[in-house]
């Protein structure tokens, strides 16, 4: 069997990966790493019968990838071997500029992509695409044969390039084609207004110096003479993003105490990410919304200042991603993410597959929904991780029914109403305790 060096290195990576989990941290009997040995040697000779006999040219490069991949593939949804293109574009997601057409995607239990949003006044909403559309084909390639870093691949490039897709609206059978324009996508993680002395922060991910926009944005407001009576943190069809960062905003509302901990491989608690009391932001009456959009690092904030009565929840259940990814630097520029942990909220609240629950149940949806429509969350992914609580047994709850729909933003409104009416409802009370002080 005759590899470039290259094609060497892959290999040994492969059987390096297989042989550290037999070893050491596994403590398995030696009968079943005695098995597992002889399925290494199992491995190699098929790398060599197929470089050796196969009909036609291998590209072994590419067949070693494969077999990285094949071996993340049926861990859980979030672990995955990501070869050096994939791992580039990666970590361009944390930087928020890139060539693209304006579409944040995801999968669905289907394995169908489907776009989450367009950007706002990106291509693709200009072209139309609405949120919940399922991607068919992209340049001519079907959609179902590719994972979602395939996927992203395609449809990022230089700006100035064209990208040919073929979608379908959720609500129909026919699929259309639109052919995109790229452009340079900015995406800015915060974005902030005014309602009457209410501050409204939206925070779209948790990316590189996110708190410090959210700072910036509610000094803006506030001002010098204080005059926020409320705020609302917008969290909904928020992804997650960077762990640091949901620390970073969640030390920003919290001046003390625990904001997550995370438990790994055998339940031991790994890490407790705690609240520092500098730089902690003037106290104001604090509404955040959530949805099942409203995804890992978004769900961590959310959990923290709920948990530390600092904010109520309103909206519908999150999505319910409570696991703890990696990132693993390989030799040859390929990286790794691996779950690693399952984080939990202060008070010890499992997230993984039940979600944070709203204190305040609001839809933001009308009532007749088809079975299309159904939100997707983590518990609907296949093979994710199941629910355990701090003792490790596994934890189910579930979701209440909504108590409010409508067609416009109810949750916002509702919102805006019980911050507006929050000093009115305080008045009675402190002019009674006023009286019995005097």
């Amino acid at each position: 069997m005759i590899f470039m060096n290259s094609q060497m290195k892959k290999i040994w990576m492969v059987l390096g990966v297989a042989i550290l989990s037999v070893q050491g941290a596994w403590a398995k009997p030696k009968q079943s790493q005695d098995q597992v040995y002889k399925k290494l040697q199992v491995f190699s000779k098929v790398l060599q019968y197929i470089e050796s006999n196969y009909i036609e040219d291998v590209d072994a490069e590419k067949l070693l990838d494969d077999a990285l991949k094949g071996l993340t593939s049926n861990l859980d949804p979030h672990t995955s071997y990501l070869p050096p293109e994939y791992y580039r574009e990666m970590k361009v997601d944390t930087s928020g500029k890139f060539g693209g057409v304006g579409i944040e995607i995801g999968v669905n239990e289907k394995r169908e992509v489907v776009i989450i949003a367009p950007t706002e006044d990106g291509p693709a909403e200009k072209a139309g695409v609405k949120a919940g559309d399922m991607i068919v084909e992209i340049e001519g390639k079907s959609a179902l044969d590719l994972n979602l870093m395939e996927v992203v691949k395609l449809i990022r490039g230089k700006a100035g390039t064209e990208l040919r897709m073929k979608l379908r609206h959720m609500d129909q059978e026919d699929p259309y084609e639109v052919t995109l324009k790229r452009k340079t996508i900015k995406l800015k993680s915060v974005a902030s207004r005014e309602y009457d002395n209410i501050g409204y922060i939206q925070v779209k991910g948790f990316q590189e110096k996110t708190d410090e926009e959210v700072r910036k944005a509610f000094e803006k407001m506030d001002g010098k003479d204080q005059k926020l009576r409320g705020l609302i943190l917008d969290l909904r069809n928020n992804p997650g993003g960077l762990l640091t960062q949901a620390q970073d905003v969640s030390d920003l509302f919290l001046s003390e105490g625990a904001i997550v901990s995370t438990k790994g491989k055998d339940g031991a608690f790994e890490e407790v990410l705690t609240a520092q009391k500098e730089g902690t932001l003037r106290f104001v009456p604090m509404i955040i919304l959530i949805n099942e959009g409203t995804a890992s690092a978004a769900e961590i904030v959310a959990g923290a200042l709920q948990d530390h009565k600092r904010a109520v929840l309103l909206g519908t259940p999150s999505f319910g991603k409570g696991s703890v990814q990696t990132i693993i630097d390989l030799e040859d520029g390929s990286g790794l993410k691996l779950t690693v942990a399952r984080y939990y909220t202060p008070l010890g609240k499992a997230i993984q597959g039940v979600g944070d629950q709203p204190d305040v149940y609001v839809s933001a949806n009308a009532p007749q929904e088809s079975e299309n429509t159904v939100p997707i969350r983590e518990k609907d992914l296949e093979g994710r991780l199941k629910s355990l609580s701090p003792n490790g047994k596994e934890s189910h709850e579930d979701a209440r029914k909504n108590d409010a729909t409508s067609n416009s933003d109810l949750q916002l409104e509702r919102a805006l109403e019980y911050l507006r009416s929050w000093d009115i409802f305080q008045r009675p009370f402190s002019s009674q305790l006023e009286k019995k002080v005097s």
